[in-house]
């Protein structure tokens, strides 16, 4: 049994707890929060589990051995340094750090510390709809690129049209479209296609800095994919991928519900599974295998697969944020 630990209390940490217990492979044994009484209704809520408004005191005293961090985005790092040296293996949030000399430092210290791990909670490219997206693609002789969307409004996005500035709408937290719902299509991308070889971001800038929605253009040798994803407004519009006369149709590039292959006379086969549990299942029964199992050849297979997609599609954000001018404020000349 994985005891876990958890840093904040919002929505995305409820479902992740909740499908760690299912799993019935985890359970939460430490709560951190900045309030005492947000860390208490959570314990309450989920299994009563120590609590702590100290997070000096959580990683030195807290019973855990794996913490799931879902902090505002440009605390991930720090916290993520304090988790590794204090002996825990860690979970991080999408995205999980701002830049690559974040990423470096991380990755120095796993080579320090080898009997740990880091997983970057990207849960779709765990899901069973991922795998067969990836399994159809390989049956086609001919790609010619592909389209990716994830368009969802934020209920934040009502707190920036009333003169405020919430945690996933500032540069001072790293927030922003393609810091959050952007992570998702580039994840699909890198996964199915790797780097490209040439890429392009086309932020639309809101009032509080950041980019509400965006266009990113991902170049490759012989074809390229668009990614186009938000946070102010509202997306039906389907994911394809482009054989030559086939096409896979993908409902969703972030939450992959429905995926089907048509083929070159327009027949249409599903090729995707009704997704009837917790989305974060996937991911959290991938990450318990590893850490219950680090010496299996599988695990390490796909743990080093894992890591390399994580330190590209890090890699690639930066890269975006640059050719959209996207500057955090703690990455700017004092």
């Amino acid at each position: 049994m994985i005891n876990l630990g958890i840093i904040g209390t919002n929505w995305i940490t409820q479902q992740f707890v909740e499908a760690a217990q299912t799993s019935g492979l985890y359970q939460l044994t430490g709560v951190y929060s900045r309030h005492q009484d947000t860390a208490t209704a959570f314990s309450q809520k989920n299994g009563d589990a120590e609590t702590y408004t100290d997070l000096d005191k959580f990683f030195t005293q807290g019973h855990f051995d794996t913490v799931y961090i879902a902090s505002p985005n440009s605390l991930h790092f720090q916290q993520a340094k304090q988790a590794i040296e204090a002996g825990k293996n860690i979970i991080v949030e999408k995205p999980a750090f701002e830049n690559q000399a974040q990423m470096e430092r991380i990755q120095e210290l796993l080579r320090q510390h080898r009997e740990l791990h880091y997983f970057e909670a990207a849960r779709n490219i765990h899901t069973p709809n991922f795998h067969a997206i990836e399994a159809q693609l390989k049956k086609m002789p001919v790609v010619q690129g592909a389209n990716f969307t994830y368009m969802k409004y934020s209920s934040r996005y009502d707190q920036v049209l009333a003169g405020k500035e919430p945690n996933v709408f500032s540069l001072k937290f790293a927030g922003g479209a393609l810091q959050d719902l952007g992570v998702y299509p580039l994840y699909d991308a890198i996964a199915l296609f790797g780097v490209p070889n040439e890429f392009n971001y086309f932020p639309e800038f809101i009032q509080t800095g950041v980019d509400g929605k965006g266009v990113a253009v991902l170049q490759y040798a012989e074809f390229n994919v668009t990614l186009n994803f938000g946070k102010t407004t509202n997306s039906y519009m389907a994911s394809e991928i482009y054989g030559l006369k086939d096409t896979i149709e993908i409902d969703d590039a972030g939450e992959l519900g429905e995926a089907n292959y048509f083929d070159a006379s327009g027949k249409k086969t599903l090729i995707s599974e009704p997704v009837t549990e917790n989305v974060m299942l996937p991911e959290v029964r991938d990450f318990a295998r590893v850490i219950n199992e680090p010496g299996n050849i599988q695990n390490q297979t796909d743990y080093l697969r894992w890591l390399n997609l994580s330190v590209q599609v890090n890699k690639m954000l930066f890269n975006l944020r640059q050719s959209g001018k996207i500057v955090f404020y703690d990455e700017r000349d004092n």
